[in-house]
């Protein structure tokens, strides 16, 4: 137990100090370069737009992911392994090759994007940002939900159905509820691997920025000095947020299965 222990406390060492030490220097040697990024326009804008975009992707990963996860759990079926392989790529293609791939579909001639031209742009647009960071954050959704699913006893939809609920009904008011924490916890994590992404939104929309293509830039325009003071702002923003929300869904204990 005490190597496990030791080991636990290298790995939160190792994410900890990483993380305290950019914030802690920033403020340290040059806390109003960090007050000026908080009130500059441009970045205010780029992570209200990371938040915002991740936002749109983890809802649509839950129109989407639900019923997706539910069929996994529920039905066995032909090429049921090889169906949740191809729903898990997105985890561990590359990000950059993920953006590549995303641009020939989603491009002005892609199989997608060149039929839609006339309706939606999707390079360099909001739309591309959303379905970069979908790409790559669904799996994470998807995955938590199926296993929320998988943890409810068929019994209990089945009992809800033989007194008279259709099924949707059951879904509804039994599956769902008692899923809630997994859906939670999915959905939580969906959106920090959404608003984090950076490789496949900067191949198909380099532009608007998000928070991370704004402290790539700064980084490749004017170095290290101002390209940092945007990355803390961005920790300290999203940190606050996540364990706000973790704070909140831990008191779902309603929901626990016995």
């Amino acid at each position: 137990m005490l190597v496990f222990l030791f080991l636990a406390l290298v790995l939160l060492l190792f994410v900890a100090v990483t993380l305290a030490n950019m914030v802690i220097e920033q403020v340290v040697t040059d806390l109003p370069a960090l007050i000026n990024a908080a009130c500059e326009k441009s970045v205010i804008k780029s992570i209200s737009l990371s938040m915002y975009a991740g936002l749109v992707a983890t809802l649509i990963s839950l129109v989407l992911g639900i019923p997706a996860a539910y069929i996994l759990a529920r039905k066995d079926f032909f090429a049921k392994g090889f169906v949740e392989s191809v729903l898990d790529i997105p985890v561990v293609v590359p990000h950059t090759v993920a953006g590549i791939a995303l641009l020939t579909i989603f491009g002005a001639n892609g199989l997608i994007g060149a039929p839609l031209e006339s309706y939606i742009q999707f390079r360099d647009a909001f739309a591309g940002i959303v379905i970069a960071m979908l790409f790559v954050s669904a799996p994470f959704l998807t995955n938590s939900v199926r296993e929320g699913f998988q943890n409810i006893d068929p019994r209990l939809e089945n009992t809800a159905r033989s007194l008279g609920a259709p099924m949707w009904k059951a879904f509804l008011f039994v599956t769902l509820p008692l899923a809630a924490r997994h859906i939670m916890a999915g959905s939580i994590m969906c959106w920090a691997r959404a608003i984090s992404e950076f490789g496949a939104v900067v191949i198909i929309a380099y532009y608007p920025m998000i928070g991370p293509t704004l402290v790539y830039d700064r980084y490749l325009s004017y170095g290290l000095s101002a390209s940092r003071p945007i990355a803390v702002l961005l920790i300290l923003v999203t940190l606050t947020i996540f364990i706000a929300v973790r704070l909140l869904s831990a008191g779902w204990r309603i929901y626990d299965k016995d």
